[in-house]
């Protein structure tokens, strides 16, 4: 009888979980993949956007320092003093005292602060003294020169030892008169250690402190100061305001105004145009005015901000004035549609197309697109985005 052979070894097994070779790579492989693209998804989502674009900036500006309205015209500016001075020594030295401090008082030749003197009193000590020797000098030539003459009468000596007389004492006198100059130049030398106030005013400023080395001009670099104090007379204080150049024929000398500061906007000060400055301002196309301040009060100090309407002005044209806005050069980009820049909000650009006008200077008068105080980027780097996120550094 013939046995039937066992073949169920060589059975394939359909369910058979041993994992193969190479399965665990594969899969590592994917999950990499996978990884990376969410990698790469954050990135472009999330950081991309974030990433801050270093430029710098200018704002618009939107000359015509006035405007009209029903009262008349106005213009902003600030209050100054027309009478101010930066108080200095005439002389280089240490500052041994200061007299004075910030509000005080102080009338014209009023001593605000002395130098070191030691030097120039000696120097004056020592002028004298040689100016005394040359003076005893030329009291003994004057004896010699009165008895050569008494000996020249009897003819006793030669008319050469007269004219050297003569000549000594001419000789003598001369260097009396100079050694006198230079007791002169060193008196004025001690006195040029006494700072003196140059008018009648307040102090607005101590620029020095004891033991500073103070100067008339720079002369130590920064371990030099150049002025001791900072004055001004507030009886003079004005306030200057740039007026759009269209107005400008409303302005007239001794006209009246009204002056409000910023600091006390429900209190206003009579004034009257004391001067307009004879000459324009061709980048901001405005004309400078000086309006002085005929109520003075104590809360009007040197550089408030103040607002002035002009009393009485015509109306007549007063709306005919055009309004000029104005952008640096290196804003403006030049492309196929067009003229446009870069403006900054929020910390992101916008691209906005723009009409150029007259060209001032560096400035480009823009047309339409603008309507001044906007923020502008300068050169703008090649490849920026609508939207992208800039940082500024610089203006």
């Amino acid at each position: 009888m013939t046995t039937t052979p066992d073949l169920s070894s060589l059975r394939i097994q359909r369910n058979d979980d041993t994992p193969r070779p190479g399965g665990a790579w594969k899969l590592l492989l994917l999950l990499s993949v996978i990884l990376a693209a969410g990698l790469f998804a954050v990135w472009f989502l999330i950081v991309a956007p974030r990433q801050e674009i270093a430029v710098s900036s200018a704002s618009v500006s939107a000359t015509g320092g006035g405007s009209a309205s029903s009262e008349g015209i106005t213009a902003n500016g600030y209050v100054v003093a027309r009478t101010r001075a930066s108080v200095s020594a005439k002389i280089l030295g240490r500052l041994a005292t200061l007299k004075v401090h910030e509000g005080s008082f102080i009338q014209r030749g009023q001593v605000i602060a002395t130098i070191e003197d030691a030097d120039a009193r000696a120097a004056l000590a020592a002028e004298r003294g040689a100016e005394n020797v040359v003076a005893v000098e030329l009291i003994q030539a004057k004896r010699d020169l009165a008895r050569a003459q008494e000996l020249r009468k009897s003819g006793l000596n030669s008319t050469s030892d007269l004219e050297n007389a003569e000549t000594h004492v001419a000789s003598l006198e001369a260097q009396l008169e100079a050694a006198k100059g230079q007791t002169e130049l060193a008196r004025a030398n001690l006195e040029n250690t006494r700072v003196l106030a140059p008018f009648d005013g307040t102090v607005l400023r101590k620029d020095a402190e004891v033991g500073e080395i103070v100067a008339p001009s720079s002369a130590g670099g920064g371990l030099t100061r150049t002025a001791i104090v900072t004055m001004a007379d507030l009886a003079t204080l004005e306030v200057e305001v740039d007026v759009n150049e269209a107005y400008i024929s409303q302005i007239r000398g001794t006209q009246g105004a009204r002056i409000t500061l910023d600091a006390y906007p429900d209190t206003s000060f009579s004034g009257r145009v004391r001067q307009v400055v004879p000459t324009a301002d061709r980048q901001k196309a405005t004309v400078q005015v000086k309006v002085s301040i005929l109520d003075h009060d104590p809360r009007i100090l040197p550089e408030m901000g103040a607002k002035v309407l002009f009393e009485n002005a015509s109306h007549e044209a007063m709306h005919l004035a055009p309004r000029r806005v104005l952008v640096p050069s290196a804003a403006v980009v030049q492309g196929k549609d067009g003229a446009h820049v870069w403006v900054i909000e929020d910390g992101k650009v916008k691209s906005l197309a723009v009409e150029l006008g007259e060209t001032r200077e560096d400035q480009i008068e823009i047309r339409s697109g603008l309507s001044g105080g906007e923020s502008v980027v300068l050169k703008p780097p090649a490849g920026l985005k609508d939207g992208a996120r800039v940082r500024v550094t610089g203006s």
